[in-house]
């Protein structure tokens, strides 16, 4: 099984949130293709801190019928690490006008809180992709191993794209890791960073045809070269 043709740059432009899918596996030759390939990472020191867990078919069922209880009992959040800050200003004006793009394109209302509830619900359902990756490391690293982990994930997310896959990355998945330790065998001096969502895109999911574009690269880089 080999990627698809396309270069980085394809695979970067079309690399996008995927929040519904087929209910087909992903291949066991594929998985390993996708797998090796971001395990080319960057690394600091090389020390290659992400551990990686895969659940799929009863284990990923079992999870999700968990997690899913969890939510609509109304079972506080426990993640390992703090959650977002609240975001402000021109970070908060973006992360609305992605909010609106979603649930345009799912037709749900600002004012629909029911069916706000029920989209934030999918995350839990994992958007019924058939694979959810969990992507942790030591408990006691800090930021700058986290670096490494971010770094992974998105050449997991490039490599998923360059072979067909769909895939949605959700700080979600961190919300229960007590859970996740105790269903995938994880010790506990692992923490779970995140999880990622994976499988084939279903394209009639309305989720997935929303759109979000990305501000000017002057609004993020700035070129210094005179002092």
């Amino acid at each position: 099984m080999t990627a698809h043709d396309i270069s980085l740059a394809d695979a970067m432009i079309q690399r996008r949130s995927v929040r519904g899918f087929t209910d087909k596996p992903v291949p066991k030759e594929v998985l390993d293709a996708v797998f090796s390939l971001a395990q080319r990472s960057p690394s600091n020191c090389n020390i290659q801190p992400w551990k990686v867990w895969v659940a799929s078919g009863a284990v990923r069922d079992a999870l999700r019928e968990r997690m899913v209880e969890k939510v609509t009992q109304g079972v506080p959040f426990a993640p390992d690490y703090d959650s977002l800050p609240r975001f402000e200003g021109v970070y908060r004006e973006r992360q609305v006008d992605c909010a609106m793009a979603l649930y345009g394109s799912m037709g749900i209302a600002r004012e629909d809180r029911p069916g706000r509830q029920r989209a934030e619900l999918r995350n839990f359902e994992l958007f019924d992709a058939p694979h959810v990756a969990f992507i942790g490391m030591e408990r006691d690293f800090g930021v700058t191993v986290g670096l490494d982990v971010g770094m992974y994930v998105q050449s997991l997310l490039l490599s998923m794209s360059a072979y067909g896959l769909g895939a949605c990355a959700q700080g979600s998945m961190r919300y229960y890791p007590d859970d996740v330790r105790e269903m995938l065998g994880i010790p506990s001096s692992t923490a779970i960073v995140l999880g990622i969502s994976f499988g084939y895109e279903d394209p009639e999911i309305a989720a997935n045809k929303a759109r979000v574009d990305r501000v000017p690269v002057s609004d993020s880089v700035q070129f210094c070269d005179s002092v």
